[in-house]
């Protein structure tokens, strides 16, 4: 029992750090390994990654919002629209097909392996839309150097919206954060900075995946042999990729994550598709 423990702790680890950094959640690599790796039932392996983001969420939020880069109102009008979601697709988990979740992840980590080739290269900072001006989601970026701090204002609230929608029925259904469908909102509909998108997603999966892990701990689908040792080792991880994702050249990195992303996505479907 020890060593599997370890091994949870270890994986947690890595996943919460790499989930800090991408903004995307350590769901990602946590439920692919849980199935298989330790052939957890799948839906098992969702109600246990559900409490790991949400302590992943924990874990890197405290640095960012303590920084100034999560902008907390555009996160609170938004979680309106993700925990609905994923309220709705955690009821919905329970009644579809393990086979049928895991094509659906492995289709869902493709999409974020295209976004995280498809990232803007720079910020656009555009005057906000008059609704969002009027809820006043705006905000600045942080200027470590003592700088002048870098208005940015908010547009197509209602196409972020009903992204959020989305990302909080998959955030239900597969027990992700969703983060890749979030910062996605963010950074091509609304044109909040990169960061400033990727440090908001990593507050908002937690309230996300919290919705989502009521109705599995309602169904008893979390076993906290699993889940424990998983949440703390994600926090810790998401704790240290928190404090570097400020000063690091995150685009290095993303060729990396697409090709674990890419790999994991075409073992999840062939398990799917082939019945193993």
């Amino acid at each position: 029992m020890l060593p599997i423990l370890g091994a949870l702790f270890a994986l947690s680890l890595v996943a919460g750090f790499v989930g800090a950094l991408s903004g995307l959640g350590g769901a990602f690599f946590i439920v692919p390994a849980l199935v298989i790796l330790a052939h957890v039932p799948m839906y098992v392996a969702i109600g246990a990654s559900l409490i790991s983001v949400v302590a992943t969420s924990a874990g890197a939020s405290v640095a960012f919002v303590r920084d100034g880069w999560t902008n907390l109102h555009i996160a609170m009008v938004l979680e309106c629209a993700t925990v609905t979601g994923a309220v709705i697709g955690a009821f919905m988990a329970g009644l579809i097909a393990p086979w049928v979740l895991e094509l659906l992840f492995a289709l869902i980590m493709l999409q974020s392996a295209y976004f995280e080739l498809t990232k803007k290269g720079e910020d656009i900072l555009p005057k906000g839309s008059p609704i969002a001006e009027r809820l006043e989601l705006g905000g600045e970026l942080p200027s470590p150097g003592g700088g002048v701090a870098l208005h940015y204002g908010v547009t197509n609230l209602a196409g972020g919206g009903a992204i959020m929608v989305v990302a909080g029925l998959m955030s239900g259904l597969l027990g992700i954060g969703s983060g890749s469908l979030k910062v996605m909102a963010m950074d091509y509909l609304m044109h909040v900075p990169l960061k400033v998108s990727s440090a908001t997603s990593n507050f908002m999966i937690g309230v996300t995946a919290g919705a989502g892990a009521l109705v599995f701990l309602a169904r008893g689908d979390v076993s906290t042999v699993v889940a424990a040792p998983l949440a703390i080792g994600v926090t810790i991880g998401a704790l240290v990729g928190s404090r570097v994702l400020p000063y690091a050249d995150v685009k290095r990195l993303r060729i990396g994550f697409v090709i674990i992303l890419v790999l994991v996505a075409i073992v999840m479907g062939w398990r799917a598709l082939s019945g193993n």
